[in-house]
């Protein structure tokens, strides 16, 4: 389940929790190259329109965007900053997500890349569901509202 010590947030998707209302996060491991690694300890990282989608019984992130190591760009011609990046999870979660997905027309986000407990890079999901604008302008009110009450204070 979802940890909340010792991380270091490298990118988070903030756009997302405007856009939908998550109903259940999930920690996942993400399998990355040596360069991607070292780029996106750097927070060359970018989770903004990007999506997971399932395929014979595994996840993939789709859309997310890491940019090349500086120190090695010049050596790799062919690098695609967008590539499918594979996710490590469980069958059982991977089958419970892919239900929930096709049955109640879910969909599931990367919210946000964080370095967990070990030293390891760490992506979490949610599954959402989207949020009509009427939904948003209410939480622009509400948080403006919240805003005014602690300025008052």
């Amino acid at each position: 389940m979802y940890n909340l010590m010792k991380k270091k947030t490298l990118s988070s998707n903030r756009k997302a929790y405007y856009n939908y209302e998550i109903l259940e996060k999930l920690e996942t491991g993400i399998v990355l190259s040596g360069y991607e690694v070292k780029s996106a300890r750097q927070s060359n990282i970018s989770l903004v329109d990007s999506v997971v989608r399932f395929s014979d019984c595994e996840a993939f992130a789709e859309n997310m965007f890491i940019a090349s190591y500086e120190q090695i760009s010049t050596h790799i011609a062919d690098y695609d900053a967008k590539r499918k990046r594979k996710l490590l999870m469980h069958k059982s979660e991977i089958n419970k997500m892919r239900t929930k997905v096709k049955e109640k027309g879910l969909t599931v986000i990367p919210l946000e890349v964080y370095i967990g407990n070990r030293g390891k890079i760490k992506l979490l999901i949610g599954l959402a569901k989207g949020k009509k604008t009427y939904n948003k302008k209410e939480a622009l009110k509400k948080k403006d509202i919240e805003r005014e009450v602690a300025r008052e204070y």
